[in-house]
């Protein structure tokens, strides 16, 4: 059913096809209708024939032009977002150690439910992991032992001197020194790409939530036994409940052990125990590659 518009109103009646004519201008006695399309409204013709009490259809083709203007708009938000992102096949970190800049998770490789098995001690003084090795540290520091927590760490193993025993009723603050192998395709292609990932790592694995403030000392490249390398050594600073110690020296060492390869030293020496400093500095002039 259809309803009449006059210009001002709808009117009141009631017509099944858009094409009778509006109340009070029906054709007089003895007059034929006029033809459909020249219907008269207002005292004027309708122009180019149209029926101005037909019922309009919507203007859909304006609506698709709109919603396809702001889907284009939103694919290429999108694209300026994302693909810098897929190109690079990484998050985007802050590498500046006085930025504060956290280190996304998505980054930093989770802990492995598994090792492989660590080759015996082959009785020479040395402590081998990841192609790398030391001369092995004597009393106060432990025997040789796996450690399972460094990012990126392959046959890892570490010595270390207990410094505070149960600070938090279950838990014990150590100074340590650690080698381990690092792959190549573990997201950095050289020594100095690997510290700052791998630096950045360490800190979010080895000192939980606590806030801690990085001044690095040395940050530049280095030779070990022939092979290119990179060192960091920082000083760190922290608060954490119930430990007395409120900073330390790390010292991080990648080394370049072939073309897909890399090695790792790592040393943490509490502040508490200054005098464990000089022989964990001294280890990496006696760094040796092997093969």
């Amino acid at each position: 059913m259809f309803r009449f518009w006059n210009g001002t109103a709808w009117s009141q009646e009631l017509s099944p096809t858009p094409h009778a004519p509006a109340p009070g201008t029906g054709p007089a006695r003895g007059q034929q209708p006029s033809a459909p399309g020249a219907q008269p409204q207002g005292g004027q013709y309708a122009p180019n024939g149209s029926n101005p009490y037909a019922v309009r259809q919507p203007r859909s083709g304006a609506l698709w032009w709109v919603l396809g203007g702001v889907l284009a708009l939103a694919l290429i938000v999108g694209a300026v977002i994302i693909l810098p992102q897929l190109l690079t096949g990484r998050s985007v970190i802050d590498t500046d150690p006085g930025g504060g800049g956290a280190t996304p998770q998505s980054l930093c490789p989770p802990q492995p439910s598994e090792y492989p098995t660590v080759p015996p001690a082959q009785g020479d003084g040395r402590v081998h992991a990841g192609g790398m090795s030391y001369p092995e540290l004597g009393s106060p520091w432990s025997a040789p032992s796996s450690e399972n927590r460094v990012p990126f760490g392959r046959d890892a193993q570490t010595q270390t001197v207990l410094v505070e025993e149960g600070y938090d009723g279950f838990s014990s603050w150590v100074a340590s020194v650690l080698i381990a192998e690092l792959a190549a395709g573990d997201g950095f292609f050289s020594p100095e790409q690997g510290s700052e990932i791998v630096t950045e790592c360490i800190v979010g694995s080895f000192y939980g939530d606590a806030e801690v403030t990085r001044d690095d000392q040395r940050n530049e490249a280095i030779t070990i036994d022939g092979k290119e390398g990179w060192i960091v050594e920082s000083h760190l600073s922290f608060d954490i409940e119930g430990l007395e110690t409120k900073g330390e020296t790390m010292i991080v060492v990648i080394v370049k052990t072939s073309d897909v390869t890399s090695a790792l030293y790592y040393a943490s020496i509490p502040d508490t125990t200054p005098e464990l400093l000089q022989p964990a500095e001294d280890l990496i002039d006696e760094l040796q590659v092997e093969g």
